[in-house]
């Protein structure tokens, strides 16, 4: 039976499961483990690595072993080369792997909240999507979970207006279909218009919906309609021009180390090439694998790794690492209102009623307290009206629960709009479920409910813009209740309530005050509903059409829903969010752009906006500029041009139609546009793919005068490089704007699973602020591995030279590949997390973004890099050439080439590397040139356990090591080691040097090159001109 449903007996629900089905598609193929590690080996700086190790090995093992000789250990060098690369695929592999069991707890914890309303044992419940099952009835209207889950028939009877679904997400078509009793609904349509109960006939992989996402989930993605964009991000951009520079320079050292060696050897030394150069080449593959930062991918995915962790417990789930590190670098933040800037809970704040505005300004006062305990309440009579048309004038999927304790909703379902009204009817002092089951013609309840058919419903439709109840009187007749859209109801009513004198006619002044009151709410950012009913004689024709009075879309309106009268004006709002306008401000102290881009009305998504801070008075025109009579009203009218634009205003600047009739997007159009653009009203999920595009594409920046001309006219400054887009968005329209922006934010409370596969970043709790959250750690990412960056460039420098000078001197580098590998692999590696561990702080936010363009390194990094190189490349020289001298060892070479051992000498000179590296990671936590390096270090313990931990590591290796580490079987004594560390505490007092150079020369060389503008511009101003 309709009215009763199927049982809520648990076995007969599986039952019908195991039989029909589940309404659940088998979930998204995740990547394997294998192609992960595939994905990870494609690094160029780990392709260079691969062939480094294969070389290695093979050399040492074929052509580097004399006869006679048995290769031991040979092998070994090359061996940990390829063993660092699997370290670092293994790695980041396992990151990417966990990343997707990640999201897929979040998205079944998800799906737990996608809820739909059924009728089970005669009563209306609550279930997700997953648990329906065939021969549920689903209770289905135009407001409130209007996406159908699974193919449906509709039920009857009829209901006046109809049910219209939309079925352009199958089709494609946007014309609206109507459904009547008997006609099948598909799964993943929309309901628009009216309300339905339906039965399931279809679900999961058995529905239409479900083969086509089943079908996705199989394949791969597809590319939009000329809206690609860029894939890699800006920072592995970088960083993989870094790599190649690196690879380059380490190649041409190698090679200049075998030219060198081979033209001093033979030239010089007259030796038989066949008895040199095999070791020729290999002390040029140590030079090679010296320049080559095999510790920087690892880095990169560490750092990327532990921010995005970081990131999950801040309400972002990282869906893709480099995502990360994309939001330290947006330019422009495209943003949804509601959810993201409001908090998505719709609140009565204002009502008109008895020719009085009730506006309650405190958010901790309730609209139904502050009206009863204002001094010019409103009589019994209209409370009581109100609260009667509310509670009979919604739908039955809409229900509330008040905490009685706080007066606050403690849960509710069904349309948010109706939720405010019945919460204002609750606070008026009623039960709106004791009037519904009151209510002869309305009550499904007790004996009342066989008079239930006397009711008459006209649900809401588009083209009316209202929706319309009547109920019998009990003295004959009946009373049909409105509400719906105030401009056309306003316009309907033809009498008013009031306070003294009963309904009374209304006039134009009435009328136009009425409408007045309407306006200013919608300027405050407000939703307005009228209220309106009338009484009806018995014999009443509920189809009759009006001779007079026509509906929105320009159709006769009904009758009955003409000459009413008029009992209230309410104001519904979506709160905004506390946090939001303090984000908002952060992002402009960051140099991110917010745009705000809504369905809403001009005057709505201004009111919001301004509010939020998105718009500020600078962008209101000036005193004799507005064109508007409410000069200080913060109104559509009155803002500057292409401040705001609507949808289709919007669409038909920036698109073109060709000589073929094609649509073509005009790029030159919408660069005259966007600099200024702040809030897009109306708009359409289309409009953010073309928003999304078009910024990203845009070259402005290059057009010095046109940038000049926005500067000095409306003070507006363009980014000087491309623009990195964020985009917010909750639909599954949303999902190729998503995709199409630098990095897509999805809703995790109110997104559909679509947009949430197309999106980068998914915001758990639909919040803004956790937008600035992402910037904020982004650019964390950014500066950690600039100081990374800074700290193994050090290392690759000083050690490039090293190996350079060894090689040119003793035909052999005193620093041995192993030795480098262990510095740049796993003391580096620590390092990187050391260094990404540092938090981050809102000073990242007072800088502006990242230039795509602009190298990572700076010259402030330069600098210290150089300084910190230069001091560790002296001692180093120092020690090589008169460390046996000063220290009464024997020279390295000589020890090695005459005994085959390990020496002292080398041994001291790779600790004392080693110490200076350690030390001057405590300088790299500083970009800017601080004085105290030392600074915060107390609140990061992972820093200060991890420099103690590679400390520690490095006692192992060089005391333990042996052969393996290419250091003494002996180790070091006790006086060598003092030396080492004092040698890397130096360090930290060469910084300061360093910045005090870099302050000077930094100093001089502007006052160089200003001096030099000043002249030039002094030679053109003076120049002969020539009649």
């Amino acid at each position: 039976k309709p009215d009763e449903g199927i049982s809520t007996d648990p076995t007969q629900i599986e039952h019908r499961k195991k039989i029909f089905g589940s309404n659940a598609i088998a979930e998204k193929k995740l990547d394997s483990f294998l192609k992960l590690c595939l994905d990870a080996v494609q690094d160029f700086v780990l392709i260079m690595l691969i062939i480094l190790g294969i070389i290695s090995i093979a050399v040492e093992t074929t052509v580097g072993v004399e006869e006679g000789e048995k290769c031991g250990a040979c092998w070994l060098e090359g061996a940990a080369i390829l063993a660092a690369v699997l370290i670092v695929v293994l790695v980041t592999a396992t990151i990417d792997y966990q990343k997707q069991f990640a999201f897929v707890r979040l998205t079944k914890s998800l799906h737990e909240t996608n809820t739909k309303l059924v009728i089970r044992d005669g009563h209306q419940v609550s279930v997700t999507d997953e648990d329906i099952v065939v021969g549920d009835i689903l209770s289905v209207n135009s407001h409130n979970q209007a996406s159908i889950p699974a193919d449906c028939i509709v039920l009857g009877p009829p209901i006046s207006g109809g049910l219209k679904m939309d079925e352009s997400s199958l089709t494609g078509e946007s014309v609206l279909i109507t459904k009547n009793p008997g006609d099948i609904v598909l799964s993943g349509t929309t309901a628009v218009q009216g309300s339905a109960k339906m039965v399931i006939i279809a679900v999961g992989i058995n529905s239409v919906a479900g083969k086509i996402k089943a079908r996705v989930y199989d394949s791969t993605d597809h590319d939009g309609e000329g809206m690609d964009g860029d894939d890699d991000s800006p920072l592995f951009i970088k960083l993989e021009k870094i790599a190649k520079h690196i690879g380059i320079a380490g190649s041409g050292a190698a090679l200049l180390s075998l030219a060198v060696n081979c033209i001093k050897g033979f030239v010089f030394l007259n030796e038989h090439p066949q008895d040199v150069i095999i070791e020729y080449i290999v002390v040029a593959i140590t030079v090679l694998a010296v320049a080559v930062p095999e510790g920087l991918p690892l880095a990169v995915t560490l750092a990327l790794a532990f921010s995005s962790n970081k990131m999950m417990k801040e309400q972002n789930l990282v869906k893709h690492l480099q995502a990360c590190e994309i939001m330290g670098c947006a330019t422009t933040i495209c943003t949804d209102k509601t959810g993201t800037l409001t908090a998505n809970k719709m609140t009565a704040r204002s009502v008109y009623t008895n020719e009085t505005d009730f506006s309650c300004n405190d958010p901790g006062v309730s609209l139904g307290n502050y009206v009863k305990g204002h001094a010019d309440r409103p009589n019994q009579v209209t409370l009581d009206l109100l609260s009667t048309l509310i509670a009979i004038n919604t739908m039955d999927e809409t229900t509330l629960e008040m905490d009685h304790h706080t007066g606050k909703i403690a849960r509710s379902t069904g349309n948010p709009t109706e939720v405010a009204l019945l919460a204002f009817a609750c606070t008026l002092g009623d039960n709106y479920q004791d009037i519904r089951e009151s209510t002869r013609g309305r009550s499904d309840k007790g004996n009342l409910s066989e008079f239930l058919v006397e009711g008459k419903q006209i649900g809401f439709s588009s083209a009316r813009k209202m929706m319309s109840w009547a109920v019998p009187k009990l003295e004959g007749g009946y009373r049909i209740y409105c509400k719906g859209a105030s401009e056309v109801l306003v316009a309907r009513c033809n009498r008013q309530l009031t306070r003294s004198d009963g309904d009374v006619e209304v006039n134009d002044a009435s009328r136009n005050d009425i409408l007045g009151i309407g306006e200013a709410y919608a300027r405050r950012g407000m939703r307005t509903l009228a209220l309106a009913y009338r009484d009806l004689s018995d014999g009443i024709d509920f189809d009759a059409k009006s001779g007079s009075v026509l509906n929105a879309d320009g159709s006769q309106a009904l009758e009955v829903e003409t000459e009413l009268t008029f009992l209230a004006l309410v104001g519904i709002e979506d709160p905004l969010r506390a946090e939001v306008p303090g984000a908002i401000e952060k992002c402009y102290e960051a140099g991110i752009d917010v745009r705000l881009v809504t369905g809403d009305s001009p005057n709505t998504a201004v009111s919001i906006a301004y509010q939020a801070g998105v718009l500020k008075d600078f962008h209101f025109a000036g005193e004799g500029e507005y064109r508007n009579s409410l000069v200080h009203e913060k109104i559509a009218a009155n803002l500057k041009p292409n401040v705001l634009m609507e949808g289709k205003v919007f669409r038909r600047r920036v698109y073109r139609i060709d000589d073929d009739g094609n649509k073509e997007f005009d790029q030159t159009a919408f660069d005259s546009i966007w600099p200024h653009l702040r809030v897009l009203a109306r708009s359409s999920p289309d409009d953010k793919l073309t928003l999304a595009h078009g910024l990203n594409q845009s070259t402005l920046f290059t057009d010095k005068a046109a940038c000049w001309k926005l500067k000095e006219e409306d003070n507006i400054s363009v980014f000087p490089d491309r623009q990195v887009v964020a985009m917010t968005g909750d639909g599954t329209n949303d999902a190729p704007a998503l995709k199409r922006a630098d990095i897509g934010f999805a809703m995790g409370i109110a997104g559909t699973q679509i947009a949430k596969d197309a999106a980068d970043i998914i915001l758990i709790d639909d919040n803004f602020a956790s937008i600035v959250t992402a910037a904020k750690w982004g650019r964390n990412v950014y500066a950690s591995i600039q100081k990374f960056l800074q700290f193994q460039l050090t290392v690759n420098i000083a050690a490039v030279v090293t190996a350079l000078v060894g090689s040119f001197a003793y035909a052999k580098s005193p620093l041995a590949a192993i030795q480098l590998l262990w510095v740049n692999l796993i003391m580096d590696a620590l390092a990187s997390l050391a260094l990404a561990s540092e938090p981050p702080t809102d000073k990242l936010l007072k800088r502006d973004p990242v230039n795509r363009s602009k190298s990572i390194i700076t010259s402030r990094m330069w600098g210290n890099m150089l300084g910190q190189a230069s001091y560790q490349i002296v001692v180093i020289m120092v020690l090589l050439f008169s460390g046996p001298e000063i220290f009464g060892f024997e020279p390295g070479h000589e020890v090695e080439k005459n005994t085959g051992e390990n020496s002292l000498h080398y041994t001291f000179i790779f600790n004392a590397f080693v110490w200076m590296q350690l030390f001057n990671e405590i300088n790299s936590r500083s970009l800017e040139g601080d004085c105290n390096v030392f600074r915060g270090i107390q609140r990061n313990p992972l820093f200060c356990g991890i420099l103690v931990i590679s400390s520690v590591l490095q006692v192992i290796m060089v005391e333990f090591g042996g052969r393996a580490m290419r250091v003494t079987d002996n180790g070091l004594s006790a006086e060598y080691w003092g030396y080492s560390i004092a040698l890397g505490v130096v360090s930290l007092p060469m910084q300061w040097m360093i910045n005090l150079l870099y302050a000077i020369v930094h100093r001089y060389y502007g006052i160089w090159r200003e001096r030099r503008r000043v002249k030039a511009s002094r030679r053109t101003s003076t120049r002969n001109i020539d009649p």
